[in-house]
């Protein structure tokens, strides 16, 4: 009896490593193969600290190719940061209850393009990879970040000059309004 138990216990055991074993694994589809993409995936996604994007861009020419990719992931990382900073915006203005609302917003609209524009000249590239391809054309893939804090830094120097904004910003309520948003867009990827 005991060796029967024994027994029991062991193929129970080895039947649960088994399974666990083959859960890791996800079977591909029939006709299908899987395509790992460099420069991307978790390690390149958007998290509380950094912006990030990725793009890729093909030439006959490989400088092309890069600048290709380069002017994909930046429009890419422009229009994350955009969205996110209207989401900021909005949050923002309707916490603190201003008078001159869609004053206040139409300045931080216009705030918000100056220095996307002027902080994606302090982009920091993460990965670039070039490949040949067999038809004799460069593909670079690339992945850019921006960071969250330096985003923020830039937006309470701009806002605290500017006079008509500077009765109604409060930095702190800001920043906390910005930090949220970006939690949610770490959360989502």
């Amino acid at each position: 009896m005991k060796n029967l138990s024994y027994a029991t216990l062991m193929l129970v055991l080895l039947g649960g490593v088994f399974m666990i074993g083959c859960k890791g694994k996800e079977k591909i589809p029939k006709g299908e193969t899987e395509v790992v993409v460099p420069c991307s995936g978790p390690d390149f996604f958007t998290t509380n600290k950094f912006f990030r994007a990725n793009s890729i861009g093909e030439s006959q020419d490989q400088v092309t190719s890069k600048k290709k990719a380069l002017a994909n992931a930046r429009a890419e990382l422009a229009a994350s940061i955009q969205t996110t900073v209207k989401a900021v915006t909005d949050n923002y203005t309707n916490s603190r209850e201003m008078n001159n609302k869609e004053q206040v917003e139409e300045r931080f609209e216009q705030l918000n393009r100056e220095i996307v524009d002027q902080k994606l000249t302090g982009i920091k590239t993460i990965c670039e990879k070039l490949m040949k391809t067999d038809q004799v054309t460069y593909k670079t893939y690339i992945a850019i970040e921006l960071s969250a804090e330096e985003l923020v830094a830039t937006y309470n120097e701009r806002l605290s000059k500017d006079d008509r904004l500077k009765i109604d910003y409060d930095y702190e309520k800001f920043k906390e309004t910005f930090d949220k948003e970006m939690e949610k867009m770490g959360k989502e990827n």
